[in-house]
């Protein structure tokens, strides 16, 4: 009999070792920024990694968190979008209302270019060339031609977009925060063609997609990953996660969707099939990264963060601690 509990013990030890390992990833490092401020999304460009922080955009070496440099005056920066082809940088600098434009190799700001109100999220889309911003207090989308710098048109909105994403085939999803919907953008004529519910997922925010599969991954605040048919606005599919999601990635190498949540957790999900998601685990990272960037070459994750002084008087977000800024390495074994 105690040889059978023994075996049955380590059966079940053996499981949980096994469960605890399913992703591969853990927390490797972590890069500090001895500087101040808020902080929002991250972005990779090659071996670079552009961090918004505060009024900058500062830029670390991703193999060992050398600083490379510093894009400044990005007054309440978000976001950071890239055309190499043109060796140009964008920054999307929500206080400002406007667009940051910086050379890629020199970091030399080559000028700004007004947007809607309070420009959050900020990508390259490689099907119209275009970039584009999402416009969270005008509710729009600006669309800005990176040949020129200057915006081509406006495309306005249901509600307050988040992040957007493209299918690289004519069509761009945003978003829409406070709707609790993602809009199907016709980027050629600039004009909305469709707006899909994501219940029973609420306020997304972060957003990927698996082109292949033609699936979006929303993640949204009610602790919950929804996946929605890219093609026709259907949720095909949910997944738990982690509390406090403010990005989302695809890998679509590995297959694996994840979720950056703030209460310290990335959850990795499993892409079985276009339907069928499993999460792995919630790995553990620290408070406060919300936002993140997958490296598709190392399949490496990065999320900015820092440490927190005590809550006091139950409020939501106490202040950092001086000087903790930093970035998190979340590698796979």
């Amino acid at each position: 009999m105690k040889k059978i509990l023994i075996t049955f013990s380590l059966l079940i030890l053996l499981k949980g070792n096994t469960f605890a390992q399913l992703s591969g990833y853990h927390l490797a490092d972590s890069f500090h920024i001895a500087s101040n401020g808020g902080w929002d999304y991250i972005a990779i460009n090659k071996n670079n990694l552009y961090v918004s922080h505060g009024n900058q955009v500062n830029i670390l070496d991703k193999r060992n968190g050398d600083s490379l440099g510093v894009i400044p005056n990005t007054t309440g920066v978000h976001g950071i979008a890239f055309v190499n082809a043109l060796n140009k940088g964008y920054t999307s600098n929500g206080r400002l209302n406007n667009v940051t434009v910086f050379d890629l190799t020199t970091n030399k700001i080559l000028g700004q270019v007004a947007t809607g109100d309070n420009p959050d999220a900020i990508f390259y889309d490689d099907y119209s060339k275009r970039i584009i911003t999402c416009n969270g207090r005008s509710s729009s989308l600006s669309i800005i031609d990176p040949s020129t710098d200057k915006v081509m048109g406006t495309i306005a909105l249901s509600g307050k977009p988040e992040t957007a994403v493209s299918n690289g085939a004519g069509k761009v999803f945003v978003n829409i925060e406070n709707k609790s919907a993602i809009s199907e953008i016709d980027i050629k004529n600039l004009n909305v063609e469709n707006t899909w519910s994501v219940s029973p997922g609420e306020s997304p925010s972060g957003l990927a997609i698996d082109r292949k599969t033609k699936r979006l991954f929303a993640g949204c605040d009610n602790k919950m990953l929804v996946v929605v048919d890219a093609e026709n606005g259907k949720v095909v599919s949910t997944a738990a996660t982690g509390n406090g999601c403010d990005g989302t990635a695809f890998d679509p190498k590995l297959n694996y969707v994840y979720s950056s949540n703030g209460e310290g957790t990335l959850t990795v999900i499993k892409e079985i099939s276009k339907d069928k998601f499993e999460v792995l685990e919630n790995v553990p990272t620290k408070r406060g990264a919300r936002t993140m960037t997958i490296d598709p070459a190392t399949h490496i994750a990065y999320l900015p963060t820092a440490d927190f002084k005590p809550a006091v008087n139950g409020e939501r977000r106490p202040p950092m601690v001086t000087g903790s800024f930093q970035v998190l390495v979340v590698k796979k074994h």
